[in-house]
């Protein structure tokens, strides 16, 4: 059997699979004794042993079956030096016969001379040099006897040797589970007590155990560090040399009070020297510890020089804060909510109150009395609402009214107030109460002064359309009659004279037609002074001002109105007609729209006119705050007592909103 020098060693022909493919010359005796053999063999038959194992180097066979003096002939050739014998097939009658290697030839010849040979006689051969002279292994029943007898020797030895380990092993279990268990016990008492004295050497807290006699019998190393001496200087040196003022007769006293127990542990601050002589201000706890058959006090020391100073910059803190407090020109105050509780209380008020209101902080203060008791009772329910939101939803406080100064006086005062949370979770608002007495009498003269400027403005325009309305009465009544006269006289000297002359009949349709274009203008001038049509209502006003413009620009103009309206008050009417106007006229100028929409609707007690376009629409944060259009209309509304709202977005048109009371029913 031939395959590549670089497989997996020998090959077992019974154990290889249907896939694997054996190429074998055919028709030869080999290929048949390959079937009778390994019928489950995949043989592919090829005229030429050369070609078999030529399919075994083009990986189309993984194994090849060859002559053993053929394939030492096909060898020698560079083409097969890469293949090697992997096994055999069982078949050694080509050998046992007579082969040379070195004779390849030499086999065909003795095949031939084997045919030739009779069977009767090739079986006699076969059966005299080929098989076997001695017996099989297999088939001799004393070798199978005495194995069966070794084979339960060894197991009855196995087993009564397992049994004899078993039982040693069980024994070895039991000594060594206990001899682990007082390792284990061992061990943790060990690493305890190494733990125990890692955590009191490594301590942040000075400890010392003191013998009667006030002397150092141990001291770990902080505190050591504190009293400024090196590892193991502290021992066998009295207390006096670390506290001057402790004299044998006070240390005396301490030992006895600690050692009768009567007050637990003893705690005070003193002030301790260091081996360079400097001061260590500490806080000492003494505690007294009786260990095997001695007693010691155990002295804890506290380095409190850090607390110390940031008790100093705490009270210069407070006194900076104090003295900023009493400069402002106000009342400052600290307003807390405990956070379990939800209790209120002012913490801090600065001395500012009593300038302000004439109250010291501490009346302040109290539970029952507080900022509340300061505000008017007209402004108390504002007062509430604005401190109980703010403490509601955890936000800042701001509040405007009047209070009452111990005097009586009343005041104008404003609190601001910002929150935020404490450590603890508890929420404190840190404010300041100012007057704005001046401020708000400023404000309020000024509002009543645009009040009255708006009244003078109301009035004014009142007085303006209502002279429009009598000029436009006027002209209408007046010169149309003149023009009607005129008319009538250009028409009479028509009639008797314009047969005598032709050139006079020509003049005389000249007058004619500029009578008629004065009947015009005297209608344009008087309706644009106020036009007729607000007699029938705003709604037809509306409508009539609609086509106008739908004539004048072609923009669709789509109008809803309701069909009953109530009747309003000729100032209304008229600025709601002029509003219109206006809207219209920006519409035409800057909008570029293709339809405007014109809505008139009852809303409850309001009247309210809607003008929207699909323009170019503008930025009303960028619109220029002084444009007259607009400041006209906001103010004709303001003078109505209602309210106008403009809404516009760039490329999307814009819409006028106006909304104004109806009046009170007669």
């Amino acid at each position: 059997v031939v395959g590549e020098r670089k497989g997996a060693g020998a090959v077992e022909l019974e154990k290889l699979d249907s896939q694997a493919r054996v190429a074998v010359r055919m028709p030869s005796a080999v290929a048949d004794y390959l079937r009778q053999t390994y019928p489950n063999l995949n043989l592919q038959g090829v005229p030429l042993e050369r070609q078999a194992l030529q399919l075994l180097l083009s990986q189309q066979a993984r194994y090849a079956v060859v002559d053993e003096a053929q394939l030492s002939r096909l060898s020698a050739e560079a083409e097969f030096a890469g293949l090697a014998v992997v096994g055999d097939i069982g078949l050694p009658q080509l050998l046992r016969v007579a082969t040379r290697r070195d004779w390849p030839e030499l086999a065909s010849i003795v095949e031939r001379a084997l045919h030739a040979i009779p069977a009767k006689d090739l079986e006699q051969l076969h059966s005299r040099w080929l098989q076997p002279k001695y017996p099989r292994l297999g088939q001799s029943p004393g070798v199978w006897q005495n194995l069966s007898l070794l084979l339960v020797i060894l197991l009855l030895a196995s087993l009564a040797i397992v049994f004899w380990q078993r039982r040693q092993q069980r024994g070895l279990e039991l000594r060594l589970l206990a001899a682990r268990e007082d390792i284990a016990l061992r061990a943790a008492s060990e690493e305890a007590l190494r733990l125990t004295q890692f955590s009191i050497d490594q301590s942040t807290v000075g400890i010392l155990w003191v013998n009667w006699d006030s002397h150092v019998r141990y001291a770990n190393r902080a505190a050591e560090e504190m009293l400024g001496y090196p590892a193991g200087g502290v021992i066998d040196r009295p207390l006096i040399d670390f506290e001057p003022n402790l004299h044998m007769d006070r240390w005396l006293n301490l030992w006895k009070r600690a050692r009768a127990s009567e007050e637990g542990a003893q705690s005070f601050e003193t002030e301790c020297v260091r081996a360079d002589g400097s001061i260590l201000p500490a806080d000492v706890s003494l505690s007294f510890l009786r260990f095997r058959d001695s007693e010691y006090l155990v002295v804890y020391l506290n380095d409190v020089t850090e607390r110390r100073r940031a008790l100093a910059a705490l009270r210069e803190s407070e006194a900076r804060l104090q003295g900023i407090a009493a400069n402002v020109p106000g009342l400052v105050f600290r307003l807390e909510r405990a956070p379990v509780t939800g209790q209120i209380d002012f913490a801090y008020i600065s001395e500012g109150s009593e300038t302000l209101v004439g109250y010291p902080p501490a009346v302040l203060a109290h539970r029952d009395t507080g900022l509340r008791s300061l505000v008017h009772p007209d402004d108390k329910a504002s007062y509430h609402q604005t401190q109980d939101q703010a403490l509601d939803t955890d936000s800042d406080w701001s509040w405007q009214g009047r209070i009452l100064t111990r005097q009586g006086q009343q005041r104008w005062a404003e609190i601001k107030a910002i929150t935020r949370r404490l450590d603890d979770g508890a929420f404190v608002w840190d404010g300041i109460v100012w007057d704005i007495s001046e401020s708000k009498r400023i404000e309020l003269e000024l509002a009543s002064s645009r009040e009255q400027l708006r009244e003078l403005s109301a009035h004014l325009e009142s007085v303006r359309e209502e002279e429009k309305a009598r000029i436009a009465r006027e002209v209408h009544d007046e010169l149309g009659q003149m023009l009607t006269v005129l008319k009538l006289e250009t028409s009479m000297c028509e009639l008797a004279y314009a047969q005598l002359d032709p050139g006079l009949h020509e003049r005389l349709n000249s007058m004619k037609r500029l009578i008629a274009q004065l009947f015009q203008l005297v209608r344009d001038v008087a309706t644009a002074l106020r036009p007729p049509i607000l007699d029938a209502g705003i709604a037809s006003a509306i409508e009539w001002q609609a086509r106008r413009f739908e004539a004048r620009t072609q923009i669709p103009c789509l109008v809803q109105v309701p069909d009953n309206l109530p009747r309003l008050s000729d100032a209304k009417a008229i600025g709601l007609f002029r509003i219109l106007q206006e809207a219209l006229t920006n519409v035409m100028r800057h909008a570029q729209a293709h339809t405007v929409e014109l809505s008139l609707t009852l809303e409850g007690a309001e009247l309210c006119m809607s003008i929207s376009d699909d323009g170019l629409g503008f930025d009303t944060a960028s619109a220029r705050p002084t444009s007259f259009g607009l400041v006209g209309m906001r103010e004709r509304v303001l003078i109505m007592g209602g309210s106008l709202v403009l809404q516009s977005v760039q490329g999307e048109g814009t819409t006028l909103s106006v909304r104004v009371p109806l009046d009170p029913e007669q």
